[in-house]
């Protein structure tokens, strides 16, 4: 990694530090506005007159329009600008947020959730995109780790930042609080951020980036026949896809219904609830991160890219799923959080390896595509969650069956992956160590696992 790092300027350097940077920046702005709702829905229950699975349903209709726009958007990030494409998702997103606040009925709190996840839909396929233009395939697990990692630390700060507003504004004011700040946040991005081909590179410094030969542009129905269309034969797609909707729904279970359920179970207040919420969540952001530094790291030893991203992944749901289950003990309120933070630390983990077996089993040209179609499978597992979760609530009384359905989902993911994926469904450039990698010749497609 040295040797290509060394063919670029500090000044590009820098701006790689600052997309990644930018990019976590939006990861957890985009997780708190997804969170506000998790930490305030005591209180919007309350002011709605809302059942708990009516909140349950308020908190999936985000994933099912997440869903909807995953692949749609999937195609369009392998083909536009990630500078537009995540800007004008930022700007609905934001918009959508601040629109929550705003409205006074049952109705259009759903309409508005529905345009935050239609506006969030962007975010990880075209940021992806971006870390895969800037940086070399055995390079990018950090810097994607760190990206997934936002996803958790923005639940971990919200509690604290986000009933800090609540007490001064109420939930409403809230929404549209973080709703401005998500807009501010659109703004930086497109001005600062810049493909590598937009830029004036030396010769080294081309070099020591990824190559160009992937198309940026295509007639809808080509891209549909040659690049969805052939990921959706493809076994290796369906496998990750479910995989993913097991991991998401164990940790979006966290994300959503987590404050409740301590104020359920433990009889605590909201806020008492929502601070001690947060101590898991920053376990989910480390796990988050250490899942892109340990596929390096076992890469680096010469670990095949797949079984870097797939070991680390297996294990951590194991765990996960084990933890999680543990959680409905009669136990100290103490050793529950212990039981969530180690659960959400795993499930972090996961998370990172899981997104990175992306850009493993596809084409550079085809990595947002196929992570979208895995991502649907993720928005599914994060729409069943929340439901099912307040469905089982109110059927029983208890958050205890949710837990237990909850870590059965988990062990059956570690099985998805231990036995569906095979060696052979890695893409060709994933195997080739990038330190001596030629760049393809022009009008080439080395990187085509056709």
């Amino acid at each position: 990694m040295s040797i290509l790092v060394s063919g670029l300027s500090a000044a590009l350097r820098r701006r790689r530090r600052i997309t990644v940077l930018l990019l976590m920046a939006a990861g957890c702005v985009s997780y708190v506005d997804r969170a506000a709702l998790s930490i305030s829905s005591t209180a919007v229950m309350a002011d709605m007159h809302m059942s708990y699975t009516q909140m349950g349903m308020l908190l999936s209709v985000f994933a099912w329009a997440y869903l909807a726009g995953q692949i749609p958007m999937g195609l369009l990030a392998d083909r536009f600008d990630s500078r537009h494409l995540l800007g004008a998702g930022l700007i609905v997103w934001s918009c959508a947020q601040m629109a929550f606040g705003l409205m006074h009925g049952v109705p259009g709190l759903f309409l508005a959730r529905i345009g935050l996840g239609l506006g969030e839909t962007p975010l990880f396929l075209s940021g992806t995109r971006a870390l895969v233009r800037w940086f070399r395939p055995r390079e990018r697990g950090r810097p994607i780790g760190l990206f997934n990692g936002s996803a958790a630390l923005g639940p971990a700060i919200a509690p604290p930042l986000l009933l800090s507003i609540m007490m001064l504004w109420g939930w409403r004011g809230m929404s549209v609080a973080i709703g401005a700040a998500s807009l501010v946040l659109a703004f930086v991005w497109i001005r600062f951020y810049r493909d590598p081909t937009d830029l004036p590179l030396a010769a080294e410094a081309r070099d020591a980036l990824p190559g160009y030969d992937a198309p940026v542009a295509a007639v809808t129905a080509r891209a549909l026949r040659q690049d969805l269309g052939y990921l959706l034969r493809q076994r290796s797609s369906w496998i990750v896809t479910a995989g993913f909707a097991g991991v998401i729904y164990l940790t979006w279970l966290y994300a959503t219904w987590m404050p409740a359920w301590l104020q359920a179970s433990r009889h605590l207040t909201i806020d008492q609830a929502g601070l001690l919420s947060a101590l898991p969540q920053f376990c989910g952001f480390a796990g988050s991160v250490l899942g892109g530094f340990i596929a390096d790291h076992l890469a680096a030893r010469g670990v095949t890219p797949l079984n870097a991203c797939r070991t680390p992944l297996v294990l951590a749901m194991l765990v996960a799923a084990v933890a999680t289950a543990l959680t409905t003990l009669h136990t100290g309120l103490a050793v529950t959080i212990v039981f969530m933070a180690v659960a959400l630390f795993a499930g972090g983990l996961a998370m990172s390896c899981g997104w990175m077996l992306g850009t493993v089993i596809a084409a550079e040209h085809r990595v947002a595509t196929l992570q979208a179609i895995q991502n649907t499978g993720g928005s599914f597992g994060g729409a069943l969650a929340p439901a099912v979760t307040g469905l089982l609530a109110d059927r029983f009384g208890s958050f205890t069956p949710s837990m237990l359905v909850a870590g059965a989902i988990g062990l059956g993911t570690v099985a998805i992956y231990q036995f569906g994926l095979r060696p052979a469904d890695a893409a060709p450039h994933a195997a080739t160590p990038i330190d001596h990698s030629p760049r393809p010749a022009p009008g080439s497609t080395g990187r085509n696992k056709e």
